[in-house]
């Protein structure tokens, strides 16, 4: 059964996941949505077959990362199919949607590319990702999300962190006026969260919500098969909906 995703009034919660464990424990809180990546240490990039096919039965609308690699985000044809391959595979999942990102060379989003993979998208909502904050301008930007029909932008405000591009987060709300939802992400925390939303008027956020987990393999960890131990905590996420009420 396909899945859907729709925009509250108030400031809700998207939070991104990696893992089949970090799924359920996102899956079993009362969030907007979920982000569903492979791995969240270059970013997140597109998930498994057999995670996107895990996340079709929780009962929190999810959507797919479509990004084939990590690092910059000017793709090439041979990236161009497997990323239409990939959106279909979260179609032929059930997800709610996917999330998208494609720039040129200088920085400015790729217009015709974004059109052909969203024309590949028919029955599934669309997340403009953070390849939006290597743009130089950041209201042409949006204009150009908004005219491929995206649902929401996911943006940090052109900053490292969602609090120091606050001022761009929230010129870009009064200049999006409802036609498209701005969605904060970078460093957010249930410490900050609460400012941001209040500094900015946003009607979204996204965070990872993870914490440093206990026990592992040295072994692991010296071979190179593991760069950190992190974990969705539902604590977090709890936090992080107590402060946005």
């Amino acid at each position: 059964m396909s899945q859907t995703g729709s925009r509250a009034s108030v400031t809700t919660l998207e939070v991104c996941v990696d893992s089949a464990a970090g799924l359920l424990v996102a899956g079993a809180a009362p969030i907007a949505r979920i982000e569903l990546c492979g791995p969240l240490a270059v970013g997140g990039t597109t998930p498994s077959l057999g995670l996107m096919r895990a996340a079709s039965r929780v009962p929190v609308p999810v959507y797919a990362m479509i990004r084939p690699r990590d690092g910059d985000f000017v793709f090439d044809e041979e990236d161009e199919a497997i990323m239409i391959a990939d959106i279909h595979a979260a179609k032929a999942a059930g997800l709610a949607g996917v999330v998208l990102g494609a720039s040129r060379p200088d920085g400015t989003l790729d217009a015709a590319l974004l059109a052909r993979l969203s024309a590949e998208c028919e029955g599934l909502g669309r997340t403009l990702h953070r390849a939006f904050d290597l743009a130089p301008d950041p209201l042409e930007a949006i204009e150009t999300a908004i005219e491929l029909g995206f649902e929401r932008v996911l943006t940090s405000g052109r900053a490292l962190n969602a609090s120091e591009g606050a001022f761009v987060l929230a010129t870009l709300q009064r200049h999006a006026a409802g036609r498209i939802s701005v969605m904060a992400g970078a460093g957010i925390t249930p410490g900050n969260v609460g400012a941001l939303v209040h500094a900015t008027g946003v009607g979204e956020v996204h965070a990872s919500c993870r914490s440093p987990a206990e026990g592992g393999s040295p072994d692991v960890r010296r071979f190179g098969f593991e760069t950190s131990r992190l974990r969705t905590d539902r604590a977090v996420i709890d936090a992080m909906l107590n402060v946005l009420g």
